[in-house]
């Protein structure tokens, strides 16, 4: 996932063997990336296929109540720091909501949509 003010670290695959659930997480992935790329957040990916200690500190990071029920999450997973911010569905539903710099615990540029609607809310 992604460090800031600097990085977020941001947890993926860097390769994928081409079946549908691997492919479907590579998309989540680019997703993700795409955004933030776009919006010049800074982020350091962390490859869990290639670096088992990176797959072993997200595991051991993401919160017991955010795990699936079987398995271990999968990626993308998202941090600000060493603290979570949530998995793809969550960074979704916040992009869904105008509510992406505050889901990653950023504040929101002047003039954003998101920066306008916590304004509105200020009032």
């Amino acid at each position: 996932m992604i460090f800031f003010p600097t990085l977020l670290p941001l947890f993926f695959f860097r390769k994928c063997s081409g079946h549908c659930s691997c492919l479907l997480i590579k998309k989540k992935q680019q997703d993700v990336l795409g955004f933030l790329e776009a919006n010049k957040i800074g982020f350091e990916e962390k490859d869990i296929a290639a670096n088992e200690e990176n797959r072993k500190w997200m595991r051991e990071n993401v919160p017991e109540n955010r795990r699936p029920a079987t398995g271990y999450p999968l990626p993308p997973q998202i941090f600000n720091e060493s603290q979570y911010r949530g998995d793809y569905d969550a960074f979704f539903e916040a992009r869904e909501n105008n509510a992406v710099y505050a889901f990653l615990g950023l504040k929101a540029p002047p003039g954003s949509k998101e920066a306008e609607a916590q304004a509105k809310k200020q009032v």
